[in-house]
């Protein structure tokens, strides 16, 4: 584990002991769930949902900023969208699915999530 790397305590009953999560480790829920949707060719700066098993899944959360504050988050994610698509449908879907995705499997509210566009995918090779 990288010694700048932040972790998140979001669970502590005081009974078994406390629930850590890692920022990495939701930016790569939130970076896994944006590629999952159509129309997404990449994440910016990151690697197609078809290379995550040559590059690992830590490579997606280089387009993805998380920020945590009192078990709540706010995602930045900056993606590359295929030309045939509707952009504003496309991140509508990317902010569902990413916030479900973040919600679900770390039990933190999800206050934003912000999508950026940096690039459209044109080639006809996907």
């Amino acid at each position: 584990m990288a010694e700048n790397q932040k972790i998140y305590t979001i669970k502590d009953d005081g009974g078994v002991g406390a629930v850590k999560i890692a920022d990495d480790v939701v930016a790569v829920i939130a970076g896994l769930a944006a590629t999952e949707v159509k129309g997404v060719s990449s994440i910016a700066g990151s690697i197609t949902n078809e290379m995550i098993p040559r590059k690992g899944p830590k490579a997606l959360s280089k387009g993805v900023r998380i920020t945590v504050s009192d078990n709540q988050v706010k995602a930045d994610l900056s993606l590359i969208i295929n030309y045939d698509c509707s952009v504003i449908e496309v991140c509508e879907a990317v902010q569902e699915r990413v916030k479900n995705a973040i919600e679900n499997m770390t039990g933190m509210k999800v206050i934003e999530v912000n999508v950026r566009v940096s690039g459209v995918e044109t080639s006809k090779e996907r």
